[in-house]
């Protein structure tokens, strides 16, 4: 298993959902080595490379090599370096004998692994499984017109064409690698993620004195959505006089969506609480009266599960993999990406009806414990390990890229 990111070291989605399938995986017998890295920032002498068993998994977190790169300033030249340690690490690995150690598949998560994913299933022979977890096109409405933009949707292309296998986490976002990297594909897998409902303890919603509380838990990037959410506060303080918002996590946009609670007048009403732990956003989820997710791209969207197992009410775009995660009406409430008077209508429905929104809540809980479990979602992975074969490879030349949203298609609409 290949990621840039596994716990302690956790930037979004991407690293829970390796780490639960990588234990999940050692649980039901399966040897995984997790390859992954030290906190950015670090080196060789404040943070070394550690090799240790966690949880059944055998971790090698590599340390950062010396020069002077950081990831939001020199972004593909820190992904490079961090290629060749992962590749160096990689061929390191040894069996508990001392002899070399040969996996039977490689697992590349997403882009900025495609070099130290691709290098590592070459020299072990080796089938290349690659999850594609998002889309430098579908985070941008389909336009990589800047460098930047269409270097990592050549490096996602690259990954994508090399990869004997192929797993999407939604239907939507399987669409989405087929037209935008296809046709010469291998076969694209639908495996949704997982939760851990033992985790998520199940809060029974109880009336409460006091004006609603909402809740926003995720990056706070412009695909996320939260400035329609800041831009609908106004009028559901209308509606129900005094209405918070409590925003947890961080990102590039927030200095420009505390400026938008400024511009719409919500200032006190918005609360940027930064990032939080397991137990701080547990207790976010279960002391809210809805988390609301208005994503306009969004592959799948985990956080929508938490919520749900928690009992909190969802209330959910239908964009990508949230729009087959969530039943309007049935397991939560639903609106258009970038709907923002559809937004402000499905969060009072919730709130005006607290009742409905607490039936829904334990309907979305019943349907986790059936469709998203750890192990469910492990066993067939490990089916598409078992049915890789590593192809006869061909020399390819570079992508034809596609600089403006392709015709057909807006990218993580419903």
């Amino acid at each position: 298993m290949v990621s840039w990111e596994y716990p302690p070291v956790v930037v979004g989605g991407l690293g829970r959902h390796v780490h639960h399938l990588s234990v999940a995986l050692a649980a039901a017998g399966h040897e995984v080595v997790v390859l992954s890295r030290r906190p950015s920032g670090t080196d060789a002498l404040s943070h070394p490379t550690t090799d240790t068993v966690v949880e059944g998994v055998r971790v090698v977190a590599v340390a950062e090599d010396p020069p002077d790169f950081e990831f939001a300033r020199d972004m593909m030249a820190w992904t490079l370096g961090l290629g060749h340690a992962l590749v160096r690490a990689g061929l390191a690995v040894g069996d508990h004998d001392g002899s070399r150690w040969v996996p039977d598949v490689v697992h590349a998560h997403d882009w900025l692994v495609a070099h130290a994913a691709i290098t590592l299933a070459q020299v072990h022979d080796v089938p290349l499984v690659a999850t594609i977890h998002a889309t430098e096109a579908g985070r941008h409405s389909g336009w990589v017109a800047g460098t930047i933009n269409r270097q990592v949707h050549s490096v996602e292309w690259w990954l994508a064409a090399e990869a004997d296998a192929l797993i999407a986490c939604s239907a939507s976002m399987r669409d989405e690698v087929a037209r935008l990297f296809g046709p010469d594909l291998s076969e694209i897998h639908t495996i949704h993620n997982g939760i851990d409902v033992s985790t998520w303890p199940f809060t029974p919603r109880s009336a409460h004195d006091g004006p609603p509380r909402l809740l926003y838990a995720g990056r706070l990037e412009y695909e996320k959505g939260v400035q329609d959410l800041i831009a609908a506060m106004p009028r559901l303080r209308r509606t129900h006089p005094g209405t918070t918002l409590d925003i947890l996590g961080d990102g590039t946009q927030e200095t420009w969506l505390r400026g938008l609670a400024r511009t719409h007048r919500v200032v006190r009403a918005v609360r940027f609480r930064g990032t939080a732990d397991h137990a701080g956003l547990l207790s976010a989820l279960q002391r809210c009266d809805a988390i609301v997710l208005p994503s306009r791209y969004e592959p799948f969207g985990i956080v929508a599960l938490e919520a749900a197992a928690v009992g909190a009410p969802l209330v959910t775009s239908t964009a990508g993999g949230l729009g087959e995660a969530v039943t309007d009406g049935v397991t939560g409430m639903a609106f258009a990406p970038g709907d923002v008077t559809g937004l402000a209508a499905a969060v009072r429905a919730v709130l005006l009806d607290p009742a409905a929104a607490q039936g829904r809540a334990v309907a979305a809980r019943e349907r986790l414990t059936s469709d998203f479990s750890w192990r469910l979602v492990a066993a067939r992975t490990a089916e598409v390990y078992l049915s890789a074969k590593r192809r006869v490879r061909h020399p390819i030349g570079r992508p034809e890229i596609v600089t403006r949203p392709l015709p057909d298609r807006d990218l993580g609409a419903d």
